[in-house]
């Protein structure tokens, strides 16, 4: 009989790619996602039919539910994915943070709480982010490093983070956190900067960047990212928080350069695809940067894929894949949040 996993927010992003991983690991996964915006039925489209997979459409704020679909499939570890992610959607409608990634989470803790009272060696992995360490001017930020998160959305994963590790101390769970950096890769909402990026080459429009364009992210591939969570879940400590990064930086002009120089390869581009400037988000901070040694000492994990080569996949499947823009709201790709 196969082992079984949840993952939380598996119409998502990087949680479609997990439970892709997961099934191609011989793992049974139950994905349970509340189908939001950002939730995409296209993403789960190779794996859907599979014996191994079941969807259910819950929120994690439904505790009861939560606990009802744990002690039927009795799953051995938890992957929670599920979230609102960007912060400039943050600035707009903080309170729509504050109810998925506090309450939720409040909620997925108390039935896992309760599920493992009797299945004590069950695991939940609590995916986090490099952003609740705040602006980093120079250096990288390991586990030790203090919380100062800047936007809504990085405050509302630094207090998931607290409230998990609170679980730990005071009930005793069997839980770890994971703070990773940028991921890029197929299947990501153009909410964010690089599908957002293709999405404009592939239509003829600007690349537009906020302020001078050279704020600087840690960019891993998603499949690597993947990998890591999986390693954390097999070997991982109970309590511990691991960082989990690529130790490569870029900023928003390299990106951009970079995805050009993969599309003049691959298509003709048009007369307005050129990289622009636009006033600045609020509070934009200027860098992250994790420092993820513990994670490749501890656990011998490294990221595989280099930015060229991860980058030149991710533009061919979103070539390959026009069918998935064409799935989202066209408000959600175009529109720009997080002005004040």
């Amino acid at each position: 009989m196969l082992k079984k996993l949840i993952v939380t927010g598996g119409l998502g992003f990087i949680g479609s790619n997990l439970i892709k991983l997961l099934i191609e690991r011989g793992y049974f996964v139950i994905n349970i996602d509340k189908s939001g915006y950002a939730s995409n039925y296209y993403n789960i489209r190779e794996f859907k039919k599979n014996k191994n997979y079941k969807f259910f459409k819950t929120n994690i704020i439904n505790q009861s539910k939560l606990l009802k679909i744990f002690n039927n499939y009795k799953p051995i570890g938890i992957f929670n994915l599920a979230a609102e992610t960007h912060v400039d959607r943050s600035i707009d409608s903080p309170k729509q943070f504050m109810e998925s990634n506090i309450i939720g989470v409040y909620n997925l803790l108390e039935a896992f709480k309760k599920y493992s009272n009797k299945n004590k060696k069950t695991k939940l992995i609590h995916i986090s982010t490099d952003e609740v360490y705040g602006d980093i001017n120079k250096g990288r930020t390991n586990e030790n490093y203090p919380y100062k998160p800047s936007s809504p959305y990085a405050a509302s994963k630094a207090s998931s983070d607290h409230l998990v590790l609170s679980y730990v101390k005071t009930f005793k769970i069997n839980a770890i956190i994971t703070n990773c950096s940028n991921n890029y890769g197929p299947r990501q909402h153009p909410e964010k900067l690089i599908p957002k990026m293709i999405y404009n080459i592939l239509n003829g429009k600007p690349l537009s960047l906020y302020g001078n364009g050279k704020n600087s992210r840690e960019w891993i591939y998603v499949k690597d990212h993947c990998e890591a969570l999986i390693k954390v879940f097999k070997l991982g400590k109970n309590g511990q928080t691991y960082n989990i990064g690529s130790n490569k930086n870029l900023n928003n002009i390299e990106v951009c350069k970079n995805l050009l120089s993969v599309a003049k390869k691959n298509i003709k581009i048009g007369k307005k695809v050129k990289i622009q400037f636009i006033k600045d988000r609020p509070g934009h901070d200027k860098r992250y940067a994790l420092n993820s040694s513990k994670l490749m000492k501890k656990l011998k994990w490294k990221p595989k894929t280099n930015f060229l080569y991860g980058i030149n996949k991710t533009f061919k499947w979103y070539l390959d894949n026009k069918k998935y823009y064409g799935s989202l709201n066209k408000k959600d790709i175009i529109k720009r949040l997080g002005k004040i």
